[in-house]
């Protein structure tokens, strides 16, 4: 079925050039390509399968370098090979992977008398056209998911953004225009919210698992640190956090939190997601580099610190607050569409140009 060969010159990370061609080394990443190399070492066919000392086996189809020092080997089919019928005979080797490692490393002495099942036709002979199909059939289907993943991801993001398109409006593509040179002001956090508290301590030994979410200071996960079942204080949804190192998180669910995260809120004039949106980016940026462990921040100690925000008459431009970040929202889910469309445009280029 193959014939097997080495390389014959051990490449190094510092033959990695660039230029020349691509270099073969042993594990997944990046499909065991450690990049290129002009560098005079043995050349291997195109059309040809390689596995390595753990037993991943990848169909090359472009010729190749190898290094020596990571046993890969190549095997070359005694018969023609399409694209397609490369891929289905290295699929074959998959299972190597689970039998080699480090403490017993794969090479062809230890593969070459194992049996491998492939389609025959009516005669007995291999169904090559089978193998054919089967890829293309395979490839088909990956590009429909990849379509329909598209779909579902794009209604999912603007479900939660709640838009019905990502089309930018007048207003919108105004706000964007303006932003640079709009006319700014400073305002208390005191003037914006009716309530700043401070959470509850809550050791972790304490706390009962459950439903709700229990913000504590930190990055990780936004902050969300466990989800409880105490009965401890319920900060209401549509709320800011702001933990004692200036983190800043908007809130559009009920939470409680511990004693080291304030909570910020406005229950007399209900501000909308993207006025809350805008805001929490306002306090991030009065609070950046301004805290830490030495310097914590409470709830307390922030009512007199100011934000700021866009204005209109000296009064908070609520309406461009939220124009902007509407116009944000629909530019990233804009950005996520073009990335799958680019990634189903690539899948299909590669599909048929294995054709």
């Amino acid at each position: 079925m193959f014939d097997s060969s080495n390389g014959n010159f051990d490449i190094q990370k510092s033959h990695i050039n660039d230029k020349g061609y691509f270099v073969v080394t042993a594990g997944e990443t990046n499909n065991g390509i450690l990049g290129k190399s002009d560098v005079e070492a043995r050349i291997f066919e195109a059309n040809t399968i390689t596995i390595d000392m753990f037993g991943f086996a990848f169909f090359r189809q472009f010729e190749y370098k190898m290094v020596t020092h990571a046993r890969v080997f190549s095997l070359k089919p005694k018969f023609k090979t399409t694209h397609k019928q490369g891929l289905f005979l290295a699929s074959l080797f998959k299972h190597l992977k689970t039998k080699f490692g480090y403490d017993n490393m794969c090479s062809w002495a230890k593969i070459k008398d194992d049996k491998i099942q492939l389609p025959i036709n009516r005669d007995g002979d291999i169904d090559f056209e089978f193998m054919e199909s089967f890829v293309a059939e395979l490839e088909a289907e990956r590009v429909a998911e990849l379509e329909a993943e598209r779909v579902a991801e794009l209604e999912a993001y603007l479900a939660a953004a709640s838009l019905k398109d990502y089309e930018l409006t007048a207003d919108e593509l105004s706000a964007l225009s303006k932003f640079e040179n709009y006319n700014w002001g400073e305002f208390e956090y005191r003037k914006i919210f009716n309530h700043i508290k401070q959470g509850k301590r809550l050791k972790k030994d304490d706390q009962i698992c459950g439903d709700l979410p229990f913000v504590m200071a930190g990055i990780t996960n936004n902050g969300v640190a466990n989800y409880i079942s105490n009965p401890i204080i319920m900060f209401p949804k549509n709320s800011i956090t702001v933990d004692i190192f200036g983190n800043v998180f908007y809130r559009d669910f009920e939470f409680s939190a511990g004693d080291d995260t304030g909570v910020y809120w406005n229950d007399e004039r209900e501000f909308s997601k993207e006025i809350m949106l805008f805001f929490a980016t306002a306090m991030s940026k009065s609070l950046l580099g301004k805290y830490s462990f030495g310097n914590k921040l409470r709830s307390s100690k922030s009512f007199n610190i100011a934000m700021e925000l866009p204005t209109n008459n000296g009064e908070i431009d609520f309406e461009f607050m939220n124009n902007f970040i509407k116009a944000i929202e629909k530019l990233v889910i804009k950005d996520v569409v073009l990335y799958s469309d680019n990634k189903i445009k690539a899948t299909k280029s590669i599909v048929s140009s294995n054709q």
